[in-house]
């Protein structure tokens, strides 16, 4: 609100001052009233240049575009990783969780276990090293003992590269020589650069591996063969063989198989039903709008929400109300 002063000897008329205050403090109290009718829902995402970041993007403007009394507000956090506990402690209201750590969340793998419910699925997330196309490196024994770019220190990406190299009979910090980032952006120079042997990570559209397959040798994966999958597989079932379609990056002309599990959108313990049911709603609403932004986002419906939860149960009882009313639940 422009202040009316009576500075450098100019006067405000008194009735006019009267009445654009009046407005003002109107105008002021309607604008409240509307904020305060709007449902803000604190959403953790990750470290800036990873993929969460990127989602949490496009998943917060679609949603709050779709319901005029949402307000999806990001905050940047370590990952996963980080985005557990603090949903467990009511520190954020939704957090982004691969499947690994939600998990690792639910059982109370490493803490006591947490009451986190599903709000939606994102996308399939698998795991896998891409290196530069001049690389000498071909496979997973090639890469022993080189240094490695696993991720930020907080990403679901490393628990899962701890769960696959374990199946495997190996261990991602003494088998390998380990760099955890400060920013999941730092990954892909490192491998550009050469100080880096390999990136891990993995999903369509990947900004690390974008960065990766845009330099000037192109690039290529580097993931489990068959009979390592079928090991990992047989002693970790919560991972589920992902296959990443051709064409997901500059010059992949085959599919990619390779391990993971569903990315999620996961709510604090205590979310109202009714804001559940708003960011549900306002996602079945804007889903060809989420996916037009983002592409691996088109994979964040209600109907893959029904397919990747592990269990009906952990769907956020709100959400249940809206694919009940929707005809997605029967």
């Amino acid at each position: 609100m422009k202040r009316h002063t009576g500075e450098g000897g100019l006067r405000t008329p008194v009735a006019p001052a009267i009445f654009a205050l009046a407005v003002a403090i109107m105008s002021g109290g309607l604008n409240q009233a509307a904020a305060q009718q709007k449902t803000v829902v604190v959403l953790g995402t990750a470290t800036p240049g990873g993929g969460f970041q990127v989602y949490g993007a496009a998943y917060s403007a679609v949603l709050n575009e779709m319901d005029a009394t949402l307000a999806v507000e990001q905050r940047s956090t370590k990952g996963s990783t980080e985005n557990a506990p603090l949903l467990a402690e009511g520190k954020i209201d939704i957090g982004l969780a691969t499947g690994e750590v939600t998990h690792e969340a639910l059982t109370g793998i490493g803490r006591p276990p947490a009451n986190l419910k599903i709000i939606n699925a994102m996308y399939p997330n698998s795991g896998m090293f891409m290196v530069r196309g001049d690389s000498p490196y071909r496979t997973i024994a090639d890469l022993r003992g080189k240094p490695i770019a696993w991720g930020a220190s907080g990403s679901g990406f490393v628990v899962l590269a701890r769960y696959v190299f374990d199946g495997l009979g190996l261990d991602i910090d003494k088998d390998f020589s380990p760099i955890y980032l400060a920013s999941a952006g730092d990954g892909p120079k490192m491998v550009l650069d050469g100080r880096a042997a390999a990136q891990w990570g993995g999903g369509v559209g990947w900004p690390g591996f974008v960065a990766i397959s845009n330099g000037p040798a192109g690039a290529r994966f580097i993931t489990p063969d068959a009979e390592s999958m079928k090991r990992v597989l047989a002693k970790y079932p919560f991972i589920k063989p992902v296959t990443l379609p051709a064409g997901s990056y500059p010059g992949q002309n085959a599919p990619v198989a390779a391990l993971g599990s569903w990315s999620l959108v996961l709510a604090r313990p205590g979310l109202p039903d009714d804001a559940a049911y708003k960011l549900a709603r306002a996602l079945h609403k804007g889903e060809a709008a989420l996916g037009a932004k983002l592409e691996q986002a088109r994979e964040s419906t209600l109907a893959n929400t029904l397919a990747a939860a592990p269990r009906r149960d952990l769907i956020h009882p709100g959400v249940l109300k809206y694919m009940r009313e929707a005809g997605i639940l029967k």
